[in-house]
């Protein structure tokens, strides 16, 4: 098939902020059957034996990642409002920047921080702090809420990641749960090789955005040779060649956050994603200079979606499509986090539990 006629559809959306709300406390009977849950796999681990496993997520990069987010956002905010400024700068564990008007500052400080006049009742949990020296010094710190909101995020994000790679590796995840604030423990009855499930984690999804090469087409290149800059690579689905240039447009970095979803217009699953403001300009950069053209979004050599360029996308996000099932979705969802979460999963304990023979079957 020629590959100029397919299209999976593109959207974008302007982001202004990039605050996470904190997340809600599950509910008690949500917590009670979690915990029956964990005792009953304890026990199924006790009396088969099996790996036990307790995975860190990277704080340390989730924080940095984060203030490094209120960075662009006070750079959409004085660039769209036309705020004259000058020494933004990330600076201990905070973001600085010099705006010599009052009246400017103020503007820039409504934005981040919600309105204290609201009734009670309807004022947001305020994510950023901040300090203004009277001399066109700002200061601002995300407050401990939007960190802690997004650890906790990010670990619902990793055990879905475990689950999901469990899967695509053959083994079956009995039980994952919060261990603290910033760890996962792992329950696998009946699997006696914890260095081999650990490995599966050794090796970050490589994620990365190709022009296609419109030279020739994927069949007449399965027939002859492809050009030296580029190569034939499979869509994870339908194992439909595509004839890619090697070259990458963009990597994954600056992919922020990603999640399975529906598309509003078809109701179809689809996975969004979202970029910082780094990744926001260069994209719109790649964009603008390669309107007609499809591009296709890679994932450890595998092709996820290839969409056609319309138009310039410079809002921030975007969404793959395909005619997928929830599954599916939730599946490519998992490969770009797997390619995007801040840091990595790092092994803090692994064991291999021998049957006990006194426990209750």
């Amino acid at each position: 098939m020629n590959q100029r006629a397919r299209t999976t559809g593109l959207t974008v959306a302007f982001i202004l902020a990039f605050a996470f709300p904190v997340a809600a406390a599950p509910a008690p009977d949500a917590a009670q059957m979690r915990a029956k849950i964990s005792a009953y796999v304890e026990n199924a681990l006790a009396t088969q034996g099996g790996s036990r496993i307790v995975f860190k997520v990277d704080s340390d990069a989730l924080r940095e990642a984060i203030v490094m987010d209120l960075r662009d956002e006070v750079f959409q905010i004085v660039h769209d409002g036309r705020i004259p400024f000058a020494g933004l700068a990330l600076r201990d564990g905070g973001v600085e920047v010099r705006i010599a008007n009052a009246n400017d500052r103020q503007k820039v400080a409504s934005k981040l921080v919600p309105a204290t006049q609201a009734p009670p009742s309807t004022q947001a949990t305020p994510t950023v702090t901040v300090a203004d020296s009277g001399d066109g010094l700002m200061r601002f710190m995300p407050t401990d809420s939007r960190f802690n909101g997004r650890l906790n995020e990010l670990l619902q994000q990793s055990i879905e990641m475990i689950a999901q790679r469990l899967r695509d590796s053959g083994i079956k995840l009995a039980d994952a749960q919060p261990d603290g604030a910033d760890r996962i423990r792992v329950l696998l009855p009946g699997i006696r090789d914890p260095e081999r499930v650990t490995a599966i984690f050794s090796k970050r999804a490589h994620v990365a955005f190709r022009l296609v090469d419109e030279s020739m087409t994927s069949a007449e290149a399965l027939k002859g040779a492809p050009p030296p800059a580029s190569e034939i690579l499979y869509h994870f689905k339908s194992n439909e060649p595509y004839l890619v240039l090697k070259e990458i447009a963009m990597g994954g970095d600056d992919i922020i956050d990603v999640s399975p979803g529906f598309d509003q217009r078809s109701d179809q699953p689809i996975a969004t994603f979202r970029f910082n403001g780094r990744g926001t300009k260069r994209f719109a950069h790649i964009t603008e200079e390669n309107i007609g053209k499809p591009f296709a979004v890679v994932a450890d050599d595998k092709v996820l979606s290839v969409p056609v360029i319309r138009e310039p996308i410079r809002g921030g996000t975007g969404q793959i499509a395909g005619n997928f099932t929830l599954e599916e979705a939730n599946r490519v969802a998992m490969l770009l986090r797997s390619g995007t979460l801040p840091g990595r999963l790092s092994v803090v304990d692994q064991q291999m539990v021998e049957p006990d023979v006194n426990a209750k079957k």
